[in-house]
C-alpha cells in the first residue's frame, strides 16, 4: 500500500508542484490550503507523513502542531520561509521530524520525505492482538468474521499505544497527544474510560486484560509480543 501524504501548503503553484511530484513517487496525496482544511481532510484521510507549512492564513504552523501530529504521531515535515535558527530550533523542539526552508531543491525534499518516512515505520499501520485485526490505514477491526466497531479516537488511541509497545505511556501524554488537550488541562477520566471501552471490545477478559496493561497512577502499556 502506498505511504499516504498530506500537503499543507496556501500557495497554489508550490502545492500543485509538490502534489504532482510526491504522486509521481508512487505517494497517495492529498492538500489542504489552510489549518481548517486540513483538520477536515484528516477525518477521511489518515496520512503517514505531513508536509505542513508555518505560514498558513489561519494560523501558524508552530500552533497546529499539537492539532496534526495527534494522530498516532504522524511524522511532520515543516516547510517555511523562515529561515532563522530560532525558527528551526522551536519546529523541532515541538516534535517535527524535519525543517526545510524555501527556496529548496524539489530532489532534496523529495529525499527528505523518504527518510522520514522510513523512520517512521516503526509506528505500525496494522496491529495484531490474538485474533483481532486492526488496520490504522483503512480504520477497520475484525475478529474472525466479525467486524469490531472502534471510534476514530479509539482507533488513534490504540495506534499511538503500539507504537511504543512495551513502554509505560503516561496519561498526560495520551491527553495530549490523542485528545489534543493542553498541557495543563485539568484532571479527567477521560483516558481511563476510553481505555475501559477498547478492552470490552477487543480483549477476551476485559477484566484480566492481557494486551492494554495498567501501569498503576501512570498509564498503560500495550503488551503483545507480536501476537
Amino acid at each position: 500500500m502506498s505511504s499516504r501524504i498530506l500537503v499543507v501548503e496556501d500557495d497554489r503553484l508550490l502545492a500543485k508542484v509538490l502534489c504532482d511530484n510526491l504522486s509521481l513517487e508512487g505517494f497517495d496525496v492529498e492538500r489542504a490550503g489552510d489549518g481548517r482544511s486540513a483538520m477536515k481532510t484528516l477525518q477521511h484521510f489518515v496520512p503517514d507523513l505531513i508536509v505542513l507549512d508555518v505560514m498558513l492564513p489561519d494560523g501558524s504552523g508552530f500552533d497546529m502542531f499539537d492539532t496534526l501530529h495527534r494522530s498516532g504521531r504522524t511524522p511532520i515535515i515543516y516547510l517555511t520561509a523562515r529561515s532563522s535558527t530560532a525558527d528551526k530550533l522551536r519546529g523541532l523542539r515541538l516534535g517535527a521530524d524535519d525543517y526545510v526552508t524555501k527556496p529548496f531543491e524539489l530532489q532534496e525534499l523529495l529525499a527528505r520525505v523518504h527518510t522520514v518516512l522510513r523512520r517512521a515505520r516503526g509506528n505500525p499501520n496494522r496491529l495484531t492482538l490474538g485474533d483481532v485485526i486492526i488496520d490504522f490505514n483503512r480504520q477497520t477491526a475484525g475478529r474472525g468474521g466479525e467486524v469490531i466497531h472502534l471510534t476514530r479516537r479509539e482507533f488513534e488511541l490504540l495506534r499511538y499505544l503500539a507504537a511504543r509497545a512495551g513502554h509505560i505511556v503516561y496519561r498526560s501524554e495520551l491527553l495530549r497527544a490523542v485528545w489534543g488537550y493542553p498541557n495543563n488541562s485539568a484532571y479527567t477520566r477521560a483516558v481511563d474510560h476510553a481505555i475501559a471501552r477498547l478492552r470490552k471490545k477487543i480483549e477476551a477478559e476485559p477484566e484480566q486484560p492481557r494486551f492494554i496493561q495498567t501501569a498503576h497512577g501512570d498509564g498503560y502499556s500495550l503488551v503483545y509480543g507480536g501476537a
